[in-house]
């Protein structure tokens, strides 16, 4: 009974939370989709700084040992970028080694295209290894009490829908604008949730001592996803207005989860 609860609980809150990120970001907010880039960085640094980073060091486990989690995480997903775009750059090279006459693209010859931003593979580790820790934690709630557990579920899954608003937007560009790769990619690194919770069911009290080192991995990968990829774009020469609008959606962004972190603690 307690197993089927957590399966229940762990899939709702972990792919339900992605569509419903997915109704508001490609439905209700599809037509400002040049401002969900400034909602997306705000909302990935805004879950990394006000709720992953405050809650693993709330645990017993050494600063030192987490700062270093840090940036062991930052440099690993760096080097994940580096890869994914040495690999579309050698795609590129490929296709194009065929046209003699083929236009020069510098952000090709980069292993920048516009239909291949970096960012899509961190984006995708850092929601596992979130995914895996929220199911570590909704399978010890249900663990404690069935109704605990159901609270916790719920809290997940209206506390990861900011978030997954912003990969579903950088995932989206990363998959040449297609929607349903984006949600169906989003969709996969939340089952990894109910993998948490079966785990979690069978090893709670082994892994409970690891959780902060799960939180710090997934904060280091939406902090280098949004500093690395996002806040760059950002950075153009832009009208007052269209810099005003940046700083209006990027607060926005960080106004949810602080919003929605409120709430879940409140309750």
């Amino acid at each position: 009974m307690v197993l089927t609860a957590i399966l229940l609980g762990t899939m709702a809150a972990g792919i339900g939370s992605v569509w419903l990120a997915a109704l508001l970001s490609f439905g209700a907010l599809a037509r400002y989709t040049q401002h969900m880039l400034s909602l997306a960085a705000g909302a990935l640094l805004g879950t990394a700084f006000l709720h992953l980073l405050p809650e693993a060091f709330e645990s017993q486990v050494a600063p030192d040992d987490l700062f270093a989690t840090l940036l062991v995480g930052v440099v690993f997903f760096f080097l994940l970028d580096k890869a994914e775009l040495w690999h579309h750059g050698h795609e590129h090279h490929g296709e194009s080694s065929g046209h003699a006459h083929a236009p020069p693209d510098h952000d090709v010859a980069h292993g920048r295209s516009h239909d291949h931003p970096p960012g899509g593979w961190a984006i995708l580790a850092g929601d596992s290894v979130h995914a895996f820790g929220d199911g570590i934690l909704i399978a010890s709630a249900f663990i404690a009490d069935m109704r605990l557990g159901f609270v916790a579920a719920l809290a997940v899954l209206v506390h990861e829908v900011p978030h997954h608003m912003g990969d579903l937007i950088v995932l989206r560009r990363q998959s040449a604008n297609n929607r349903r790769i984006a949600i169906i990619k989003v969709s996969l690194a939340g089952a990894v949730t109910a993998l948490g919770g079966v785990v979690g069911y069978a090893l709670v009290d082994q892994l409970y001592a690891y959780l902060p080192f799960f939180l710090i991995l997934a904060a280091s990968s939406f902090m280098y996803v949004a500093l690395a990829d996002l806040i760059p774009q950002l950075q153009k020469r832009a009208s007052m207005q269209e810099t005003a609008a940046q700083i209006a959606w990027l607060t926005i962004g960080i106004g949810l989860v602080m919003a929605v972190s409120w709430l879940a603690h409140a309750h």
